[in-house]
């Protein structure tokens, strides 16, 4: 088969005047950006309309391998497969990061005859939304330093002569980190400040880019006023007395916003088979809350029947923060969901060795299916199973999963050709996903707001299987401090390995009678959520020995190679 690039960059590509069209957006709620993407205006969410609101469809997935399972191929894929059947559909998904593009999971626009195009746009910078939250993130980051700086340096003197108010900003307790888009080890942890005439000197450190409350402030604003208040909120550090001080305080949260400004507008691109998709944020799922934009699915469902939306990773990861983050600030309900999983995840999840047969593999693996289909179905949502099917899959063992899947409680299964045949390849799943919206559902959450910090945890935790939670010392006085600030009555946004339900990549299937261990809490008082980081799990990625910018060149036409 040919490649993800040679099939995209094969593609008779639609004007995007049709797409448009084809979504129900007029000419002047949109504008292009380049030949092949628009900039969706923000006049696109309607005031008031007669028109029913669309049904949205989320996809998510089993516990993945390193080099994921297919999920936005099977997004893609239902979306074609929804508009082969005649439906008027239309997906939202996130933007790629460079980091993984550059890493080991490639890009982000689906694969095979399952794509968004030009592939290679929407995976090199598209129209620079992440560079807007990366640098809006660090004047943040420089205009903490600056008045540190000059506070210091001026002392009593800085409100006479700026007519500033002093922020007596405590060094050792500032909690804005810096971003940068790439998978960088190094950055970790650093000292800034270093040098006479630069400091104070104190500790700081980067994220990725994805990490940023930005994006996920991005993602969960309803209209740019919106924006521009949660921006304000922005918990930047504490003073010398203990007390927040915010973007606002620092009188940065206008520039800040202004930075975004134009990356509050989605962008829109076609799939393979022509049907509209609207890219818009790009949270990871394993250390954010891992779902396109608030905005992106409120144009759609005004103008689509139908709306496919992802969230990052597994059922425990990317679509537990869609249903208990997103959904609660949203006020959405989603219709279905699409479980995606694959005969190799299953067998990764087996935690069997090399003597064990295949199929003894995938009956210890169907474990981790079964949890998921069970974490679908506590949210009051049917679930409807989708194998995507690789070339070498044995043909019993899929028939084998299919009727597995279906015993273990899956409103429907389907094995998807998504990647290989396109909308005809998703057809059958498509027409499963119209059944399951059909039904009468009780979407529900799993814990509230109000509940205690400590019972929303342990709701989650118990969820993926522990016994009970460990607090480190330093995870005990950030909850103290954050309680302290009166910030503790916000949704959970757990940051754990997306390689097993439980906190630790080798503990596979569905784990159970674990402890949970919380390393440390960060409050995003703008976005709304509080962050649990867990076991190992790093804010900002590393490159492995064999990164994939090693394939990625252009050619002697000045065309990318080797991206995929």
């Amino acid at each position: 088969m040919r490649s993800d690039m040679d099939i995209s960059r094969s593609a008779s590509l639609q004007p995007l005047a049709d797409i448009a069209a084809r979504l129900g957006l007029t000419p002047n709620q949109w504008r292009l950006y380049g030949s092949h993407k628009a900039k969706v205006s923000l006049s696109a969410i309607p005031e008031q309309t007669d028109r029913p609101r669309g049904k949205l469809v989320v996809v998510t997935a089993v516990t993945p391998t390193p080099f994921g399972e297919g999920k936005t191929v099977t997004t893609i894929g239902v979306t074609q497969g929804l508009q082969h059947l005649g439906q008027k559909v239309c997906a939202c998904i996130r933007q790629p990061s460079l980091g993984p593009v550059f890493g080991v999971k490639g890009g982000a626009a689906g694969g095979g005859f399952s794509q968004v195009v030009p592939m290679e746009d929407l995976n090199l910078h598209m129209t620079g939304d992440i560079h807007a939250v990366t640098s809006a993130h660090n004047l943040a980051a420089a205009a903490i330093d600056a008045r540190l700086h000059h506070e210091t340096r001026m002392g009593e003197r800085f409100e006479r002569q700026t007519g500033l108010k002093r922020l007596n900003i405590d060094p050792e307790r500032i909690l804005w980190r810096r971003v940068v888009d790439h998978n960088d080890r190094a950055l970790r942890q650093i000292q800034v400040g270093l040098g006479q005439g630069n400091g104070p000197e104190h500790e700081n450190g980067f994220d990725i880019t994805a990490a940023s409350e930005l994006m996920a402030i991005l993602a969960l604003c309803r209209d740019l006023k919106d924006m521009r208040k949660r921006i304000g909120q922005v918990l930047l550090s504490l003073d010398v007395d203990g007390k927040p001080v915010n973007a606002e305080d620092l009188g940065v949260a206008g520039a800040m916003t202004a930075i975004m400004r134009d990356a509050i507008e989605p962008t829109l691109m076609q799939t393979l088979s022509g049907a509209p998709c609207l890219v818009h944020a790009g949270p990871f799922a394993n250390i954010a809350h891992g779902n396109s934009s608030i905005i992106a699915d409120r144009i759609a469902l005004a103008h689509a029947d139908f709306v496919v939306t992802e969230g990052g990773f597994g059922s425990d990861m990317g679509f537990e923060k869609f249903c208990n983050i997103k959904c609660r600030q949203s006020g959405e309900r989603p219709a279905a969901a699409v479980l995606v999983v694959t005969l190799r995840a299953l067998k990764a999840n087996s935690g069997l060795g090399d003597e064990a047969s295949s199929q003894e593999k995938l009956e210890a693996g169907f474990a981790n299916l079964a949890w998921h289909i069970s974490n679908v179905q506590g949210y009051g949502i049917p679930a409807v199973v989708a194998i995507n099917h690789f070339a070498e899959d044995a043909q019993q063992e899929l028939l084998w999963l299919k009727e597995q899947a279906l015993a273990a409680g899956a409103f429907g299964c389907e094995i998807s050709d998504a990647f290989s045949l396109g909308a005809e390849g998703a057809a059958a799943l498509a027409t499963v996903v119209l059944k399951a919206t059909a039904q009468q559902s009780e979407f529900k959450q799993l814990y509230s707001v109000d509940d205690s910090f400590g019972a929303k945890l342990m709701t989650l935790a118990e969820r993926y299987g522990a016994a009970g939670v460990l607090m480190s010392p330093e995870a005990d006085a950030d909850l103290a401090e954050l309680t302290r600030l009166g910030l503790d009555k916000l949704p959970l946004c757990m940051a754990k390995t997306p390689l097993s339900i439980s906190h630790d990549p080798a503990l596979k299937g569905a784990p159970r009678g674990f402890e949970l261990p919380v390393r440390r809490l960060r409050v995003s008082a703008g976005a709304g959520f509080i962050t649990v980081l867990t076991g190992n799990v790093m804010t900002m990625p590393g490159l492995g020995p064999k990164p994939g910018y090693l394939a990625i060149d252009i050619d002697d036409d000045g065309q990318i190679v080797g991206l995929a």
